[in-house]
């Protein structure tokens, strides 16, 4: 058990016992590429100027994560590390400097965060951020190149995506960190740290789906998804949605999916056969599989003179776009999109009103729970497709 009390249902608190103190508490520590996460003891040191130090109270598992736990990209590898960034808590401490957030704060933790003061920050064309912005080399902290957490005795554990969820509590700095409405369910305020706001802020703000549109989504994990409930809450005509696995239809059905294309069931290419469905091909296209073949497919499928493609997929590295410069003197476009296009200081507690007041449906999208000691199972279920987003309360 960790040293600091655990809170109460509605997520209240009480840490005066270990503000300025190193806590020790569990954690999911990696030691090295595909090895099992095994759960210990560490120590967590108090939060610098301008950090946050939260207490986690549900996490859960992305794609992201698992990408990273392969480690697919060898310049990404550092152990032992903490992976995880999707969650919701409660704020522990504060750091000096910190004054948009205190102690007992409902919050969440944003891997792309938003400092506010950076060329960036001011600008309306974009939602990264010149020292925040999501970066899966980081791996220690901002204010002195060291980490916040360490074993127990005393030899550095590493961040991760500015976040670390795996843990009882984690250290961030505040341009990371997000205060939400404290009657808002923090079960569920946890799948805005990535998936469903990565989904919905594609099709709303980097597409900005129009009303009577029609939309193709590859890959129908918790992302594409969100896509597709995101372009529903649009007016979306026509979604469809391509997956390899006949099961995730079911799912889509329940956010708008009005068609479902199994690749393996064809024997054209699927652009060809959305081009033959809709006249042409759709308005938007959005690939979310991490695939540079469903990349290409995607971006065909999208109609010929104005058609659109967002890129949310993670693609290993090194790999180019499968497109010929000449493809794009046809009037398709295509772009790419971190956190939807969200701001997520300034706009995500706006967006998290929006989901409390029903205008996108969170049901459904947490498919399994589980307890924290259950982690690897929680990867196994995501490696096996059987999992949108599997919870771990802490």
């Amino acid at each position: 058990m960790s040293s600091f009390n655990d809170a109460s249902s509605n997520g209240g608190s009480n840490p005066s016992s270990t503000k300025g103190k190193i806590i020790t508490c569990k954690a999911a520590v990696v030691r090295g590429p595909k090895q099992p996460f095994v759960i210990e003891q560490i120590q967590v040191h108090p939060p610098q100027k301008m950090e946050v130090r939260i207490k986690i109270l549900y996490t859960s598992i992305c794609h992201s994560d698992l990408s990273c736990w392969i480690a697919e990209n060898e310049a990404q590898r550092v152990y032992p590390r903490i992976f995880g960034h999707e969650a919701a808590g409660i704020v522990e401490s504060v750091g000096e400097g910190v004054t948009d957030m205190k102690e007992g704060d409902h919050v969440v933790p944003i891997f792309n965060g938003e400092c506010g003061d950076c060329s960036y920050c001011k600008s309306t064309k974009t939602n990264l951020c010149e020292k925040n912005r999501v970066n899966p080399y980081k791996s220690v902290m901002l204010n002195d190149g060291k980490t916040r957490f360490s074993t127990l005795d005393g030899k550095p554990i590493y961040h991760f995506l500015n976040t670390s969820t795996f843990t009882e509590y984690t250290v961030l700095d505040s341009a990371n960190v997000v205060k939400v409405d404290s009657e808002a369910s923090l079960k569920k305020m946890s799948l805005l740290s990535c998936g469903v706001s990565t989904g919905v802020g594609a099709a709303w703000n980097t597409a900005n789906v129009q009303a009577g549109s029609t939309v193709a989504v590859f890959g129908l994990g918790a992302v594409g998804l969100a896509v597709a409930e995101g372009s529903r809450s649009r007016g979306a005509s026509r979604i469809i949605g391509v997956d390899i696995n006949n099961e995730k239809f079911i799912k889509g059905q329940a956010v708008g999916v009005t068609d479902f294309i199994n690749p393996m069931d064809l024997k054209q290419p699927v652009h060809e056969k959305i081009s033959e469905i809709t006249g042409g091909g759709v308005d938007y296209s959005f690939e979310c599989a991490g695939n540079l073949d469903v990349l290409r497919e995607a971006f065909l499928s999208a109609h010929d003179g104005w058609g659109l493609t967002v890129v949310l997929g993670i693609h290993t590295s090194p790999t180019t776009l499968p497109l010929h410069p000449m493809e794009l003197f046809n009037g398709r476009s295509i772009v790419g999109s971190t956190f939807g296009d969200f701001k997520g200081k300034s706009q995500l507690p706006h967006f998290a009103q929006q989901c409390m007041n029903g205008v996108v449906n969170l049901d459904g999208f947490i498919t399994h729970e589980l307890p924290f000691s259950e982690i690897n199972e929680a990867f196994q279920l995501l490696i096996d497709g059987k999992s949108l987003r599997c919870l771990l309360q802490l």
